[in-house]
């Protein structure tokens, strides 16, 4: 049984709803700004994986991402840059959507952008006034907190506690200061086009960051959401103001579950511990991380930890030109390099690729399997999901099945083109199918796209250098003994797998032929 943890209520329960039910899911998405870093592709990750999951199960999934492309951050940005904010937003945004398309992030099904809902945002703002939760000042409408008995419940502190803690913007005019605005007047040095006509006191302004998801949300999936996502960062304030102003709205729950993922942690050079922040400048981009690890692996890297839990990216110098990723995302390119040669070991015994296994794409409780080993790994895959997607968990399971597999394949010598052991091959696809359908589940493709290989020509350059070296080696094992060419040919193929191991290519010399690959 499917089980999940909600912020709110702090504990996990059973999924409120049946398989062959549509489930709603929103998931907080960026303010477009600057281009995409690894954290910001921790979420999508995650529920993209949760999507996946559910899925899987039988639920009929719909999910929505905002797009914030209007901001303070973006006019700033804007103006540093002199360029205008749609221009700006409408470039980071397609950024944007290359990052989750390289970390293989495809089930979002809508993206609505804030400024397409502005209208809507100030229809929620007047009901917000008309049921006495909101007021006008001369430079802005307020949410004021002090109206909503539950407001705290989500962050689990009440509002002074909030207060205290939280860097809220002084302003004489509101009545508490953990109120916050729903309306920004413009101010006299802001471009004219994040400037909307209101029927507001205040005249022209935009929309507060937290009513844009409001709106959203509940325009795009309805009042009561099935599940609310997002970042740990974003429990207080923007989803705690959320939750108020929904709530307030509809008179309705806003949310079933509420889940939050946790950050991207690291340590510089001197042990300090932070998260990965523009603010601070530790920031890694997906583009400049893809230059030295595959999407494939970023994303495996981000799924190996429970998703509630922080992810820890090891030291890294991030100020050094010389360490330009951080110990986290070496160790797991390493580790995904193993499943990587597993599914080229798959394409070696059947003759295909991993990728055109036939896996099913969803669950089958009655699955009967030829061996036990096969049925331990579904068993534990299907129980650590079940427990609050503990993608960690399945990643486990399924390196517990790839080693088994090999040491089968090894065991049946499978790569041996003398050996005709059907029995064998036809088990060692099987567990190789399963392989592919848990893979799928997590997202995962284990493939080594062909730019990490250094494209087509570096591709080919290597392989004409194996193709030589093979030759070589052929010829030297049928010359006479006393040729004296026979011991120069193998001193070419030793030097041949030498300069290429300086390049950081590997060779495997196999019983079927000879393999490479970059690391």
């Amino acid at each position: 049984m499917l089980q999940v943890y909600s912020t709110l209520t702090r504990k996990k329960e059973p999924f409120h709803k049946q398989p062959g039910e549509v489930v709603t899911m929103y998931v907080c998405g960026p303010t477009v700004y600057k281009p995409s870093h690894i954290g910001h592709m921790v979420g999508p990750v995650i529920f993209d994986t949760v999507k996946r999951y559910l899925t899987y199960l039988g639920y009929k999934v719909k999910w929505v991402v905002n797009i914030t492309d209007v901001d303070d951050k973006l006019i700033v940005r804007a103006r540093e840059l002199k360029r205008t904010v749609p221009d700006l937003a409408a470039e980071m945004t397609e950024d944007y959507f290359k990052c989750l398309k390289s970390l293989n992030v495809t089930g979002i099904d809508h993206f609505p952008r804030a400024t397409e809902h502005v209208t809507g945002m100030i229809e929620v703002i007047q009901k917000l006034e008309e049921k006495g939760y909101a007021y006008q000042v001369d430079d802005g409408v307020y949410f004021d907190v002090s109206k909503d008995a539950d407001y705290g419940a989500l962050s689990n502190r009440d509002p002074e506690q909030m207060e205290a803690g939280a860097r809220l913007e002084v302003n004489s005019r509101k009545r508490n200061p953990g109120d916050f605005a729903l309306w920004k007047g413009a101010k006299p040095d802001e471009p004219v086009e994040v400037q909307y006509p209101s029927p507001f006191k205040c005249g022209r302004g935009r929309p507060g960051w937290h009513i844009e998801c409001t709106c959203m949300a509940i325009k795009m999936l309805g009042e009561t959401l099935d599940i609310h996502g997002g970042g740990l960062d974003l429990q207080f304030p923007h989803h705690e103001n959320e939750l108020a102003q929904s709530e307030s709205w509809t008179d309705k729950p806003f949310a079933k579950v509420w889940m939050h993922n946790g950050l991207l942690k690291l340590k510089d050079k001197d042990g300090n511990e932070a998260k990965m922040a523009g603010s601070l400048g530790n920031v890694l981009n997906v583009v400049d991380a893809l230059t030295h690890v595959s999407g494939d692996a970023l994303r495996f890297f981000m799924l190996k930890t429970h998703y509630r839990s922080p992810i820890d990216l090891g030291i890294w110098d991030w100020k050094n030109p010389a360490t330009p990723i951080p110990d986290g995302l070496i160790e797991a390119q390493t580790a995904h390099a193993s499943f990587a040669r597993f599914t080229e070991r798959v394409q070696r015994i059947t003759g295909k690729p991993f990728a055109e296994l036939k896996a099913l794409t969803t669950v089958d409780p009655a699955r009967k399997f030829s061996q036990a080993v096969f049925t331990e790994a579904y068993r534990e895959f299907r129980e650590y999901l079940d427990d609050d997607f503990n993608t960690g968990g399945a990643v486990g399971a399924l390196s517990t099945l790839v080693t088994s597999l090999n040491k089968a394949a090894d065991n049946a010598k499978l790569e041996d083109p003398s050996t005709n052991n059907p029995a064998a091959k036809a088990e060692f696809i099987e567990g190789a199918t399963l392989v592919k359908e848990i893979a799928g589940v997590l997202g995962l493709t284990f493939e080594i796209p062909q730019a990490a290989l250094g494209g087509a020509l570096v591709s080919g350059l290597v392989q004409l250098l194996l193709d030589l070296r093979n030759n070589l080696r052929t010829e030297a094992k049928t010359a006479a003994k006393d040729n004296p060419l026979k011991k120069a040919m193998f001193d070419q193929t030793d030097l041949i797998r030498k300069r290429l191991a300086e390049l950081k290519v590997t060779l495997e010399d196999r019983p079927g032929g000879t393999t490479w690959r970059v690391g």
